[in-house]
């Protein structure tokens, strides 16, 4: 039985500008069947110094960093892992008795995702978006192999240096002629004023044969639906959300959990239709 909440508790934590609760239910549920004595809570912030501060001074065991934070909390922690040193992101700190490190298991869960569904590295690429998770979305292409891609951005500063630094083109707006892959890196269909919005165009939708969406809540976005509708392979945000989950709760509690754990977890957290594209085991 997992322990009553006490002094002894660990607490775990995130902060993005729209928080959600699959974050909070997914690590919860895997507390209570490893019967371990944390608590998780999401919180939002428009004073980040204070809020890294007081994870900091209270002791906080970890927190998942979100859209719009992963690159602002950089110079307010103590010291960077290779996962986020490498793309200048963090997606998760992890308080060593004070001492707060930065890593990023966005890159980790986009890099297995590409793996899994055994997408051609020489398949061309389209992706809209330049913050934090585009850089490491970006990074698990190159990485993976990936050479023909070009990076949308109307920010042209950001969207230049991110194509340049991973060996890629850049252009300002949607181009007429898609690619093979598309990928949405941006706000775009999230719940909240973008939620009706659609991230690509349906005729670069017609003419693509993955559509791959970073964008967990709602789990199926207006892009998802109408790829799916067209037969197209999905690789859905709600996945990333969950793969890059495990891995922080590994750093959080040092226990990884059994894929039969994180089934259930992600059963109580996100719905079948989740569990069902990560292929977990039901025992």
């Amino acid at each position: 039985m997992k322990p009553p909440i006490g002094r002894d508790t660990k607490l775990c934590m995130s902060l993005s500008g729209r928080p959600g609760n699959a974050g909070s239910r997914l690590h919860n549920r895997l507390y209570e069947l490893l019967e371990l004595d944390y608590i998780y809570k999401s919180f939002s912030t428009t004073d980040l110094p204070a809020a890294i501060g007081g994870v900091r001074a209270l002791g906080i065991r970890g927190c998942a960093i979100s859209m719009p934070f992963k690159e602002a909390v950089i110079p307010l922690i103590d010291r960077l892992e290779p996962s986020a040193q490498a793309i200048e992101s963090v997606n998760t700190i992890v308080n060593d008795d004070g001492v707060l490190v930065g890593h990023n298991t966005d890159y980790i869960a986009a890099q297995t995702l590409l793996a899994q569904r055994g997408i051609d590295p020489a398949t061309p690429f389209l992706l809209r978006g330049s913050g934090g998770m585009a850089r490491a979305v970006v990074a698990a292409l190159r990485d993976s192999g990936f050479v023909d891609g070009t990076i949308v951005a109307r920010n042209e500063e950001a969207g230049r240096r991110l194509a340049e630094e991973y060996g890629y083109q850049w252009c300002p707006d949607l181009p007429e002629q898609g690619a093979s892959l598309l990928i949405n890196v941006t706000p775009l269909g999230m719940e909240g004023p973008d939620s009706a919005a659609l991230a690509f165009p349906e005729s670069l939708i017609d003419t693509c044969t993955i559509a791959f969406d970073v964008v967990a809540l709602p789990p199926e976005t207006p892009f998802l639906r109408a790829a799916r509708a067209r037969g197209k392979t999905v690789i859905s945000g709600a996945e990333v959300i969950v793969l890059q989950a495990i891995e922080q709760f590994v750093l959080y509690t040092g226990i990884r959990p059994s894929p039969a754990q994180v089934r259930e977890a992600v059963l109580f957290a996100h719905g079948p239709a989740t569990a069902e594209a990560l292929a977990l085991p039901a025992r």
